[in-house]
């Protein structure tokens, strides 16, 4: 980082240039106005391209419910690189998508608690990894077999059976009251243990419809209900199961598949009157946004791409692609841009469209998806790591290299963000719990003070604006010789650094960037 001593400048050139720059910085580069610094500029070293785990933010691997140490230990080749890389290195979570049934068998019986269950096992190797999970939990049994388990059946919840053909493949009627009775109990007792920011990345709380993506959803057998009467169904389900996750997982994100038809018996069409005030709805309650038809220009169209430009940067955006390579005619999409044998055409698509819509998080999937990204499109997955989601950090600093211990110290600091997305430090769930934090650090590292600028504001970063605060804090210290060193702090674990910075330098292992010396007298 560049240190430069503004008292070396002579008092008149010191007037002009700060009055310059304040000017730019109050006019050009953000709207927040500050004084004209004092001190010592610092400006450390911006990082574009390593990769930054931080969280609600960067690629999300798929966990494979056969996980075993050789999947994740499992390496793909990388031309662009010359060597092999681990797909996990490169990712911030781990997105599990599993039924009701795998995770609640019986009554009272959870597996995700048994170590030596396939679940328990595929859940701790993520948490060995050091990587928060993500969860959505299926229910509806028209293609996958029991998503529900039996004994909620045999207690007498209603159901609906499609084809009589496969018996086993039973779905449950969502309105019924023994169906939510055990549902409910179910997601308690999943929040008791996933409840955590820290274990949890974020829950795709809805889970109803086929394959969990929050369209088809049965209500009763064909013709059984006029549209009115479905409307008023859907709208009671939508909001018991909404409610449902926001009351038992209060601390980590939730989110929702943004989908023209939300919760409709369709499958697709024409979008549903009622589906804009649905997912508003859930969104005033605190949910985030996913979609899983990104590349697909049919299913992740015009209608969801207008949804979503209302709530950039109100709200995180997490993709996952539609086309499935290796068993989809991807090359009929309407948008005649993917060509047969090209799967390098289709990552293009899905990487366009998540920067259209600024989303924070990208989905490596198991098998062929992920191989492809990292085979035939890695530099993709390096411009997603350099642009995409939030990236931040201070570039410029001015701090004062001494101070009297007891008296006020001013120090004034500017932020960027060079990605796309943006740091949801407003959501519900994290309720601005990041904020800039200043250390004084003592000869061997220690943090002997945290000084906290509550003004300042992480979720107002938003690529090409920086914006510059002054802060103003006591400095209440013993006299002595002291390094100045910033983070970006979580204030419900005690100021202790929770967002990563994109900078080269010297960090400590605690996670504040060193910035200057200062003489506390």
């Amino acid at each position: 980082m560049t240190k430069l001593n503004y008292k070396k400048i002579s008092k008149v050139a010191l007037l002009a240039i700060m009055c310059l720059h304040s000017v730019a910085c109050t006019k050009k580069d953000d709207d927040t106005k500050v004084g004209v610094p004092t001190g010592t500029l610092v400006k450390p070293k911006y990082n574009r391209s390593s990769v930054i785990h931080n969280p609600l933010n960067g690629w999300v691997m798929y966990g494979a419910r056969d996980a075993n140490e050789t999947y994740w230990d499992k390496e793909i080749y990388v031309a662009d690189l010359g060597k092999r890389v681990k797909i996990r290195d490169y990712a911030s979570a781990c997105y599990i998508r599993t039924s009701w049934s795998s995770m609640n068998p019986s009554d009272g019986v959870y597996t995700w608690r048994d170590p030596n269950s396939r679940l328990g096992r595929l859940i701790k190797g993520v948490q060995d990894r050091g990587l928060p999970i993500a969860l959505r939990i299926v229910v509806d049994g028209r293609d996958q077999g029991m998503n529900t388990p039996q004994f909620v059946f045999d207690a007498g919840a209603k159901s609906y059976l499609e084809n009589a053909n496969y018996p086993t493949r039973i779905t449950p009627i969502p309105q019924d009251p023994i169906f939510q009775q055990y549902y409910t109990k179910f997601i308690e007792e999943l929040a008791k243990d996933f409840n955590d920011p820290v274990k949890t990345s974020f829950i795709d709380a809805y889970g109803l419809g086929k394959w969990g993506e929050a369209h088809n959803v049965v209500y009763a057998a064909p013709g059984e209900l006029n549209d009115n009467e479905k409307e008023v169904v859907k709208e009671q389900v939508f909001d018991w199961i909404t409610d449902l996750y926001t009351r038992t997982f209060n601390k980590v994100p939730l989110v929702i598949n943004y989908h023209r038809v939300i919760g409709d018996p369709v499958s697709w069409g024409a979008a549903n009157p009622n589906s804009d005030k649905l997912l508003v709805k859930a969104i005033n309650k605190g949910y985030s946004l996913r979609q899983d038809a990104f590349g697909m220009s049919d299913y992740y169209g015009s209608w969801e791409k207008q949804f979503v430009n209302g709530w950039i940067f109100k709200r995180p955006v997490i993709m996952e692609g539609g086309w499935i390579i290796s068993s989809h005619s991807y090359w009929n999409d309407s948008s005649k841009k993917y060509r047969q044998g090209h799967p390098e055409d289709v990552r293009l698509g899905e990487f366009d469209a998540s920067a259209e819509a600024h989303v924070n998080m990208m989905d490596f999937r198991a098998g062929s998806e992920t191989e492809s990204w990292f085979e035939n499109s890695f530099t993709l997955v390096q411009r997603f790591v350099s642009e995409g989601g939030y990236r931040l950090y201070p570039d410029r600093v001015y701090l004062p290299e001494k101070v009297n211990s007891g008296s006020e110290a001013i120090i004034t600091h500017r932020w960027r963000n060079t990605g796309w997305g943006y740091c949801p430090n407003n959501i519900p769930q994290w309720n601005y719990k990041y904020k800039v934090a200043f250390a004084l650090l003592d000869a061997q590292g220690n943090v002997k003070k945290v000084l906290v600028d509550n003004n300042s504001e992480p979720s107002n970063w938003l690529k090409d604006t920086p914006v510059s605060y002054e802060f103003k804090t006591p400095v209440d210290v013993p006299a002595g010789t002291y390094s100045w060193a910033v983070a970006i702090v979580d204030k419900t674990k005690e100021n202790q650094p929770g967002i990563k910075l994109a900078v080269n330098g010297d960090i400590t292992s605690g996670g504040w960037l060193k910035l200057l010396d200062v003489q506390v007298q």
